[in-house]
């Protein structure tokens, strides 16, 4: 019966979806983020300004759970869309990366970290589309999924240690920030492992 009704409600709805609406807004509002945290740094990695910092660690927490919100309006409406396929992977890149450019450019993170994490992702896409034209889909593995929750969780620390120290609690900033910059280094060697894992489950579609 689920079968029957699933279809009718995605080629009804089109690709307006209400999970594709709630990604669209994901990304339409990654720039704002990234101009709150770019206003509330006056000058790199030192002097922040309280109300953007706040702002800018708000929205990001938000835009952060919105990743698990549309995919589980598309699974419970039966509404799952090429369309939102293709946009949702984006959005969620879109999202480390905005975060990560800003950090690299207050001096927060290393700039290898960037790299690794950007190559990671460009393998992985490509595998996936090699695997794709050829019918085969490499879906996402458990150690993908902590890769992702791990930097999502470090990302939101950071941004965190940022508010605080502009509110003036800079002794619990500086606590949190080592807690996200551990967290990071843990999210990088998921990052890398996850990678060889993919690589290596999808073997036969690189050799064949």
């Amino acid at each position: 019966m689920e079968s029957k009704t699933t279809a009718p409600q995605a080629d009804q709805a089109g690709i307006w979806t209400p999970a594709n609406i709630v990604t669209c807004v994901r990304i339409a509002f990654i720039p704002v983020f990234m101009v709150l945290a770019k206003l509330s740094c006056v000058q790199a990695g030192a002097v922040y300004l309280q109300a953007p910092a706040i702002a800018a660690f708000a929205l990001y927490v938000l835009l952060s759970l919105t990743d698990k919100l549309d995919g589980y309006l598309a699974r419970s409406r039966g509404q799952i869309t090429d369309f939102g396929k293709f946009l949702d992977p984006i959005a969620d890149k879109l999202l480390v990366f905005s975060a990560l450019l800003v950090l690299l450019e207050q001096g927060l993170v290393s700039v290898w970290f960037v790299f690794i994490i950007l190559l990671r992702e460009f393998l992985v896409s490509a595998l996936r589309m090699v695997a794709g034209a050829k019918g085969i889909v490499i879906a996402a593995d458990t150690l993908g999924k902590w890769k992702t929750a791990v930097t999502m969780v470090s990302l939101c620390g950071y941004f965190l240690a940022i508010a605080f120290a502009a509110s003036g609690g800079v002794y619990v900033a500086a606590w949190i920030l080592i807690a996200a910059q551990v967290l990071m280094v843990v999210a990088v060697v998921l990052t890398v492992v996850s990678g060889i894992q993919y690589f290596w489950n999808g073997r036969d579609v690189i050799f064949s």
